[in-house]
């Protein structure tokens, strides 16, 4: 069926200012997702599930100014001992990073790869994005296989002594950046991802994880306070036997992010779960959209996501649950829940279920609130000031979420964070 007019001159325009990379091995899958765009076409409001998000300045052919923001603050992970991985505006930084040498696991850029007609990532890169448009359409998940400027490409095959942090700084007002990286988790291996930092004005990246069996993935994610940057960014995960993937993400400021989660239990025992916390002020548009489904027996995926707004800011979940035929024994739970500091915020929520099998135990909720008042009369009644009391009630109730991260220390650092910015903003 043809695309309508609209939707595909909005598509044509945004392709007229990209150029596809120059590639080698990864030629071949850039070129499938450009056919599979322009098949479907740059999102627009009356797609299905863009309807509470507006799309238009993350396919505009120009980008929006974004103002960098400028800190004495340590950067979020600075106290962590990890191999650091610095991309400037999207673009790798050789000089900012550390040697990419470590135990356990190869390195190399997306740039090296495109030079080499045979790698191990040949066989990733693009796949695990192309399955995830079925059911549901991710267009700019294509654009992002189609012109990645940069990325890196991850090989785990034992268990590195200390996490890989992938550092995206913005310094640049227009950047626009595209970066892509694929990740391959090895049977028995198991590592920790960080990244951080704000990109760009305008940010698309997407990140291909396969984990086999037996393998463990942790993520953690911390996305930067630059307030004026827009992001798109898709995980796309495939999980082997008794594998293990868990991500957390907290996002503090941007004007607009939206943040893909597409996971697949694909190995009978595997363990996914899947978090976020955000706060947001103001001019702060944030959407989770995460879709996980259950092929395998025995799984168990979570979904966890608090968000706190205040001052007009809108948040947005939107998350399934598939359990497919003879998936039997699924464990899957969704929770989503907002905390509104005012009357002007808004939480926008469409929880899903969609099961084909019957011995499964699966839930989701959806809730979304003021600050509870007896607990508030409660802190207040034992001279606790009245701002110090809405700040421990919203870290209470984000806790839930942080609890995902299984690292200790990362989950106190994130706590640190949120305490900052609510300090400043109280």
């Amino acid at each position: 069926m043809a695309l309508p007019d609209v939707k595909q001159s909005a598509t044509e325009a945004r392709l007229a200012t990209l150029r596809m990379p120059e590639a080698g091995c990864t030629r071949e899958a850039r070129e499938a997702a450009l056919a599979r765009l322009r098949a479907m076409g740059l999102p627009g409001r009356r797609d299905e599930y863009w309807k509470y998000t507006r799309p238009d300045t993350l396919i505009s052919p120009e980008v929006a100014v974004a103002e960098v923001f400028h800190t004495d603050e340590p950067m979020v992970f600075d106290g962590f001992d990890r191999l650091k991985i610095v991309f400037v505006d999207g673009v790798f930084s050789p000089e900012d990073s550390d040697d990419l040498t470590l135990e356990g696991v190869s390195i190399d850029r997306l740039e090296d790869i495109c030079c080499k007609d045979i790698h191990w990532a040949k066989q990733l890169y693009g796949v695990l994005e192309e399955r995830g448009q079925t059911p549901v359409q991710r267009p700019l998940a294509a654009l992002n296989t189609a012109f990645a400027q940069d990325g890196v490409a991850i090989h785990v095959t034992g268990k590195p002594s200390k996490p890989i942090s992938l550092i995206y700084r913005h310094d640049s007002e227009t950047s626009d950046a595209i970066l892509h990286h694929v990740i391959r988790v090895e049977s028995g291996a198991e590592v920790t991802i960080l990244e951080n930092g704000p990109a760009a004005s305008r940010f698309n990246k997407c990140i291909e994880i396969d984990i086999a069996d037996g393998g463990t993935l942790h993520h953690v994610r911390a996305q930067g306070r630059d307030h004026q940057r827009r992001a798109a960014t898709h995980m796309f995960t495939r999980l082997g036997k008794e594998s293990v993937y868990k991500s957390f993400t907290l996002t503090v400021n941007g004007v607009l992010t939206r943040n893909e989660q597409v996971v697949e239990l694909t190995g009978d025992d595997a363990v996914a779960h899947v978090a976020g916390a955000c706060v947001g002020d103001g001019d702060f548009h944030h959407d989770d959209t995460v879709f996980i489904t259950h092929d395998a027996v025995n799984c168990e995926s979570r979904q966890v996501f608090k968000k706190v707004l205040r001052n007009g800011a809108t948040g947005v979940f939107q998350g399934k649950i598939l359990v497919k035929e003879g998936a039997q024994k699924t464990d899957g739970y969704q929770i989503s829940q907002s905390l509104l500091l005012d009357d002007d915020s808004q939480f926008l929520a469409k929880p899903e279920l969609e099961i084909y099998a019957d011995d499964v135990a699966c839930s989701h909720g959806s809730t979304s609130g003021a600050i509870d008042e007896t607990a508030m009369f409660y802190l207040r009644s034992r001279g606790v000031p009245a701002k110090d009391a809405t700040n421990m009630l919203t870290l209470a109730f984000l806790a839930e979420a942080v609890e995902e991260i299984e690292d200790e220390a990362l989950a106190e650092d994130i706590v640190s964070r949120l305490e900052g910015w609510l300090a400043r903003h109280s």
